[in-house]
């Protein structure tokens, strides 16, 4: 299914951003958030059918909130963040684990375990109020209706304002711009043939398929 909302002028995506995903991959503990960008040509709608990368094998999924900036500007305090929030869903973070060790080693940018096509999925987007917690918002990973990831915001090393107001000391936030603000421990390796579905009550349930 093609995506329902605009071509967003920047992917920020988080990395590190749960203790015991970061203990699980064996990483440092990050002392600021981890920052890199996926192209809008790596997003993948609803039910779009993924195929799988050619240039890698172990290929994880990472369960992630995503939120969906609503005017442009700065933020600094968490007030300020959470009012630059139009819009909230859930999205998966594809990364291929053998070529991004092969990159690490080797000193090198991580876009191609990272940045392929396809490699961000993401959920259809709810309105953001109030009544959202972002502070204790719980969501689950199920691949073939197993859980391998569930996770809860309130868990996360930076939360989402903090998240925001770290972008924005470097970046001016753009309506638009999505935030996959990382993913929880359990991440895991998917097959040809996977069905990979991301639940939040509050938010929704989404799927993808893996295709050769």
């Amino acid at each position: 299914m093609p995506l329902s909302t605009p071509i967003p002028p920047r992917v920020f995506c988080i990395g590190r951003n749960y203790v015991k995903h970061v203990q699980e991959l064996s990483n440092a503990m990050p002392e600021k958030p981890v920052v890199f960008f996926k192209p809008a040509s790596c997003l993948a709608g609803v039910g779009e059918l993924i195929h799988f990368p050619k240039h890698g094998q172990d290929l994880h999924h990472e369960a992630e909130v995503v939120v969906r900036i609503g005017k442009q500007g700065r933020v600094t305090t968490p007030e300020q963040a959470l009012a630059a929030i139009d819009a909230i869903t859930l999205g998966v973070d594809l990364t291929l684990r053998d070529v991004q060790a092969d990159l690490k080693a080797k000193r090198l940018p991580w876009e191609k375990a990272k940045a392929f096509e396809q490699s961000a999925f993401l959920g259809e987007f709810v309105p953001y109020e109030s009544s959202i917690d972002l502070q204790n918002l719980d969501f689950r990973c199920t691949v073939n209706g197993k859980e391998r990831q569930h996770g809860n915001t309130g868990d996360m090393i930076f939360s989402i304002p903090k998240l925001l107001i770290e972008l924005s000391e470097i970046w001016n936030l753009l309506p638009g711009d999505l935030v996959y603000t990382g993913t929880p421990a359990g991440v895991s390796a998917l097959q040809v043939g996977d069905i990979v579905t991301v639940t939040s009550e509050r938010i929704g349930s989404f799927s993808w398929t893996l295709v050769e």
